[in-house]
């Protein structure tokens, strides 16, 4: 199994190479969109794609043919992902061109890159950071995509692949149980609060919500600074909340590598369908819709794979009812131990936090599907037929060997 990092580095092309950058990318864009708009929507082999179109956009758009062959794959990836989802393939637009070794190529001792383009080859200086040097160096990457991001820079987005250490069986577990109070809190009581990345939403919101109203209105002047502002703002809060997942799920594996343990991620597929389905004010929809909780789960996955680190996602069901110091569940139908953020039992007294609840009967389910008879969740059945047949097997033996010491 191979491991896919993908390391974004800044390029720095002269005026004359940014000209022939945007040409390359407006003229893979219109391959992309001709062999989508010219051939069978059903058809999602690149193969077949390929052996329609590639003579045409190759002559037709002065695609070398690496760049063909990437239009005929793009277009097939594309269609395949909106089958899934059910919709047509949108059209395509001159942000992106993927790349393989032949179509550029890194050179590590000046840190250039040399790019195919429309107008012939051209080496392009890099911008990068030490991170980035540290990922890149000795490596030699076969595939990478050209892009031109919001800010008018081009990045070169390098792909390198890495074989993972085999995760192991850990005696540890760490629970993870997520939610919009506190964003992460574990089965350790280490817990990262949700207020403030819920009050930086709210602020977005609001400012977002009266630019859009005043770019509709007032002179040509405020509407074209809102719209200015309104680009300048896009995304930001975005990456505010992916740096914010970067730092937990770095925190969590981190401390899973420390005690050579585990990692059980409470699994909310599908919350938000269920969630949706309730009537609720159009504030909680928002704040509900921005929760990036499967963002979180897949960074702290990928950052475990990388470490060696086994992560088991357990379905929530009961795990937020039950107690996990003596595992009883409220015996009425439709009551709960459970009040907002307080949990306290009525069969052993135990009470505190209610998501710190939730994490350790995450973590116990965890171990029970780690090491099966391992926990005080494992079943003891098995245990109980394994005396039934040693007593039998003795007794068998007795009454063969009647002078045999049991």
């Amino acid at each position: 199994m191979k491991q896919v990092l993908t390391i974004v580095v800044k390029l720095q092309p002269s005026p004359e190479q940014v000209s022939k950058l945007e040409a390359t990318l407006q003229a893979f864009a219109d391959a992309c969109n001709y062999v989508n708009e010219h051939t069978n929507p059903k058809l999602t082999n690149k193969i077949a794609i390929q052996s329609l179109t590639y003579q045409t956009i190759k002559s037709q758009f002065n695609l070398v043919a690496n760049m063909a062959i990437r239009v005929c794959a793009r277009v097939a990836a594309n269609r395949k992902t909106a089958k899934q989802k059910g919709k047509p393939v949108k059209g395509f637009v001159p942000s992106s061109m993927d790349c393989d070794k032949d179509l550029f190529r890194l050179r590590e001792h000046d840190w250039t890159v040399s790019i195919a383009t429309v107008q012939g080859r051209e080496r392009v200086e890099l911008k990068p950071g030490n991170y980035q040097k540290g990922k890149l160096k000795g490596r030699k990457p076969t595939s990478a995509q050209l892009c031109k991001h919001r800010d008018s820079q081009f990045y070169l987005h390098i792909q390198i692949k890495d074989t993972p250490p085999s995760p192991q069986d850990a005696d540890q577990m760490i629970g993870i149980d997520l939610g919009r109070r506190d964003i992460a809190v574990t089965s350790e009581d280490k817990k990262w609060d949700g207020k403030h990345i819920q009050s930086v939403r709210d602020k977005f919101a609001q400012t977002r919500a009266s630019l859009q109203k005043k770019a509709k209105k007032g002179t040509r002047t405020t509407r074209r600074r809102c719209r200015e502002v309104l680009k300048r703002l896009s995304g930001r809060e975005r990456r505010y909340q992916q740096w914010l997942n970067h730092n937990i799920s770095k925190s969590v594996v981190k401390r899973a590598v420390e005690l050579s343990a585990s990692i059980a991620i409470e699994d909310l597929t599908g919350i938000r369908e269920r969630t949706n389905e309730q009537p609720r004010s159009k504030t909680e929809r928002r704040r509900s819709n921005s929760w990036a909780f499967y963002q979180l789960r897949t960074f702290i996955e990928y950052k475990a794979l990388g470490a060696g680190v086994q992560v088991i996602p357990i379905p929530p069901a009961y795990t937020s009812q039950m107690c996990h110091k003596c595992l009883h569940i409220h015996p009425v139908k439709g009551k709960s131990y459970r009040s907002g953020k307080t949990f306290k039992c009525g069969h052993c007294g135990w009470h505190g936090d209610a998501d710190f609840n939730g994490a350790n009967n995450i973590a116990l389910v965890g171990l029970s599907i780690n090491q099966p008879r391992g926990t005080k969740l494992s079943c003891k059945l098995n245990r109980t037929i394994e005396y039934v047949q040693l007593s039998l097997f003795d007794d068998f033996r007795a009454t063969e060997n009647p002078d045999r010491e049991r």
